[in-house]
Formats: structure tokens, C-alpha cells, sequence
């Protein structure tokens, strides 16, 4: 079992949903990621999200779009995300995945990727914009050689046949866009998400995290009763940004990290009984 695996096992044993917080590498700055990726850990976050800075985020809303412009700005770039992630390996036990776009994967290597992630403890890669039909031949082999897990994204429009492609081409979880468009905080959840997972848990037999405008520890609380693994970024970006270089930034993600946490509860169903594994 990867690690990934071991902490939705664990998670799944304490009957609750995963808590999955995004960080931009690099913003504000590369060291204060590092303060901000100890944060998160301490705040109760089981996988991290990290970021990789790209200058054409296609599928991030003007939140995170802006965080990554100003870790670009600041000099953040794929060698230096692994490198941060180095540093911070020991101090954050928690499963990391690289979140990014194929330009700078593909620009940096794949197969040089994958050995030097591995190198640097990263658990997992979700490349955003890389389908798994257009991984299979170099992508997915090569992480496969590396021992790292490979999380591909499905979509309310997803159809069947598609959902079991990203399904099979997945290890550790599958990331379910809870709606379509781009990254951002919404004021509701959509109001056919239990519908929209029940049709993806009939293709999958891995978890799932729900992830794409989770704004609220009410919001995070509802998503956690449905799915293995509830994903919140812009609300945690936006701190960041309006904070900046702030002293008391790395306390202040860790309590609001601690307040979704803490409002997670227990939840009605989890992806072992669904399947009759428990």
C-alpha cells in the first residue's frame, strides 16, 4: 500500500472523510511554503495538495490564477516545488501530491520527474490537464516505475465509460470536480452531487475526494457525509494572499485548516462499505 493508500485506510477505519488543503508553492515565497506546508500538518490536514506555479492555469479561477502569477514573480519554478518538498519531508508526514500542468512536467522530463519526485518524497502527481488516454504510453508507466500514484480528475459530465478510464488509470483516489468551470469559493454546493458520485462510485473502486469550490467548514462538513476526501484551495489561497509575508500567516492557515477539521464529523458511508469491504 502506498502512503496515499494507508491514510484513506486509516481515515476509512476512523469513519470520517480525509481533509485534503491546497498550497501554491512559492506564494508568497518558497520559505514561507515551507512554514505554511508544517501549518497545514499541524492543523490536521491528511494530504497536501501542492501546487506547481504554471503561467497559463487554465483550469484555476482568478484566486489561484493570482497565486500562482506571484509565485512565479517570486522565483518558484517545478525544481524548486521538489526541492521545497525535500526540506519539508520529515516535518509533514502526511501523503503529498504535486498538483500541475503538463507544460512544466513534460518541459522538465517525465521520466526525470518521476525519479526526482520520488527522490523528494512526493506520494502522488494529479496533472490537471493531461487525460489519461494521452498518459498511458510515457506518464503513467513512468510513475509506476517510481512508486508514485497517479490521480487523474472526473467531472459531473463525465460518462460512464469515461469515469471507468480515469478509474483504472488512477492509484490512490480519484479527484471528482464537483462542478464544471474553474477553481473558486461558490456560496453553495451543487444540489445533485450525492447523485453525481453514486453514478462515479459504480465505475471506481478506489476513494474519491471532492474538490472545486468548497468554501466553508458547513460546505466541507456536507461534502465529508458523501465523499472519502473533501479538497479546499481558494478559501486557503485567498488567505494567503491577503496576508502576504504576514508573521502570523503560518498560525493562521493552521486554525482555519483546524476549523474545517473540526467540523468534518462522522460520516454515513464510506467507500470500504459501499463496495462490501467492511
Amino acid at each position: 500500500m502506498s502512503r496515499i493508500d494507508q491514510m484513506f485506510a486509516r481515515c476509512e477505519a476512523e469513519r470520517r472523510a480525509a481533509f485534503i488543503p491546497f498550497l501554491m508553492a512559492g506564494d508568497p515565497s518558497l520559505q514561507m511554503s515551507g512554514r505554511l506546508l508544517r501549518a497545514l500538518a499541524a492543523g490536521g490536514a491528511d494530504l497536501i495538495e501542492v501546487g506547481v506555479p504554471f503561467s497559463d492555469p487554465i483550469a484555476d479561477g482568478p484566486v489561484n490564477q493570482r497565486a500562482a502569477g506571484r509565485a512565479l514573480a517570486a522565483g518558484a519554478s517545478l525544481p524548486g516545488v521538489l526541492r521545497l518538498v525535500a526540506e519539508e519531508r520529515e516535518a509533514v508526514p502526511c501523503p503529498i501530491v504535486l498538483f500541475s500542468y503538463f507544460n512544466p512536467l513534460y518541459h522538465y522530463g517525465l521520466e526525470r520527474v518521476a525519479e526526482h519526485a520520488a527522490a523528494s518524497g512526493v506520494d502522488g502527481v494529479l496533472c490537471v490537464d493531461l487525460p489519461p488516454e494521452e498518459a498511458e504510453s510515457e506518464w503513467i508507466p513512468a510513475l509506476r516505475r517510481a512508486r508514485i500514484d497517479t490521480v487523474f480528475l472526473a467531472a459531473p459530465t463525465s460518462p460512464p465509460e469515461r469515469m471507468r478510464r480515469i478509474c483504472s488509470a488512477s492509484r490512490g483516489f480519484v479527484y471528482f470536480v464537483s462542478r464544471t468551470g474553474v477553481t473558486g469559493e461558490r456560496q453553495s454546493l451543487e444540489k445533485d452531487l450525492a447523485r453525481q458520485l453514486k453514478r462515479l462510485r459504480k465505475q471506481c473502486s478506489l476513494p474519491v475526494s471532492v474538490g472545486f469550490g468548497i468554501a466553508t467548514p458547513a460546505q466541507a462538513e456536507e461534502v465529508a457525509g458523501l465523499a472519502d476526501g473533501v479538497v479546499v484551495g481558494s478559501a486557503l489561497v485567498r488567505l494567503v494572499e491577503e496576508a502576504g509575508e504576514s508573521e502570523d500567516l503560518p498560525a493562521r492557515v493552521q486554525n482555519r485548516v483546524a476549523q474545517f477539521v473540526g467540523g468534518l464529523g462522522r460520516r454515513r458511508s464510506g467507500w470500504s462499505r459501499l463496495l462490501g469491504r467492511g
